[in-house]
């Protein structure tokens, strides 16, 4: 989703350290670091430097490995290695990791009617071209590309864990998607460094583990339209993952309507009503594809799927002819809050 400086995301970690009784001490660490194409942070507590060090360098790693497997920018990737065997036929065998995102992304997909397309690439190609030249895309190449995006064109072959791609030019992109499930496994990471009070932000996304030593959770702020405002609502909450979409930076204004980063695959039109979704949930994965595909449906619909899934809560702030709406899903009112006071910027 987009730069650090200014984040749709606001988080605010425990100062100082932490001590337990009769438990070694712990120490708050924090690194950041540009990986996937976006700042991650890293806050923590662990016992020693050497220990942390060494966590943080293994999620890294990680994130750099995941990008080297997910990207749709890297033309070496295994995504695009993939992509190139679109309307062969074939089926392609695919490692471990990029199985799990098409299996959750084709489930999410269903659950929201299209909403939510990996096989949207073409499109989304058209638009970024669109917010670097600012014009809208030619109405014929938007065409085409419309009839390369649904995602009943990829097939999932489980016995062989292979994916098939049924129409020449197809492109995946797992930009709604990919960061969540990077998230998901740094955490994983930091657990095998027997860490588990830890906060990972990336892009607009934030994993969190157990709570710092010192408070009952991580307090983090959501539910804003621009980037420069502070939030409407703040939570306290661990062991969940927070996803947030939004046109918040990326957008492109042509002819006085404003277009978002966010495509809808069954229209291949930006969308042109200002919104921020929030998202809570188990897992980072599903959570940032539901944020998505919230934003795509609205929030009467959006919500409606929200509440078929379990454990899992959004937040919808949507601004449309200038009067701006707040929803929430129905297991909103069950997340803990926190006030907001002075220390909130």
């Amino acid at each position: 989703m987009s730069r650090l400086g200014r984040l749709g995301i606001l988080w605010l970690f425990a100062a100082g350290t932490g001590v337990l009784a009769f438990a070694e001490p712990l120490k708050r660490f924090q690194f950041s670091q540009v990986e996937m194409a976006v700042p991650i942070k890293l806050v923590f507590y662990a016992t020693d430097d050497q220990s942390a060090n060494g966590a943080a360098k293994a999620v890294f790693d990680r994130f750099r490995q995941l990008n080297r497997i997910l990207s749709d920018y890297d033309p070496d990737s295994e995504l695009n290695r993939l992509c190139r065997s679109a309307g062969t036929g074939a089926a392609i065998p695919v490692s471990e990791e990029l199985w799990t995102v098409l299996t959750v992304a084709q489930q999410i997909a269903q659950q929201s009617e299209g909403a939510f397309d990996v096989t949207v690439g073409p499109v989304v190609r058209l638009w970024r071209r669109a917010r670097r030249q600012k014009e809208l895309p030619p109405p014929s190449l938007l065409a085409d590309a419309r009839q390369l995006v649904g995602f009943r064109l990829l097939e999932l072959v489980s016995d062989r864990r292979a994916v098939i791609l049924l129409k020449p030019g197809m492109r995946l992109d797992l930009g709604g998607i990919a960061k969540g499930f990077a998230i998901d496994e740094g955490l994983l990471v930091l657990r095998r460094h027997r860490i588990g009070r830890a906060m990972i932000y990336a892009g607009g996304d934030i994993g969190l583990g157990d709570p710092p030593p010192d408070r009952p959770g991580w307090t983090v702020g959501v539910g804003l339209l621009d980037a420069d405002g502070p939030p409407t609502h703040t939570l306290c909450l661990s062991n969940c993952c927070v996803a947030t979409s939004g046109d918040m930076w990326q957008f492109v204004v042509i002819d006085g309507i404003r277009y978002s980063h966010i495509v809808d695959p069954r229209t291949g039109l930006g969308l042109t009503d200002r919104c921020s979704v929030t998202v809570v949930g188990p897992e980072g994965i599903r959570a940032d594809a539901l944020a998505t595909a919230v934003a795509v449906l609205g929030p009467e619909k959006g919500l409606k799927l929200i509440d078929a899934i379990p454990a899992t809560a959004a937040l919808v702030i949507r601004s449309s002819a200038g009067v701006v709406q707040t929803s929430r899903s129905s297991h909103w009112k069950t997340l803990r809050t926190a006030p907001v006071g002075p220390e909130v910027r």
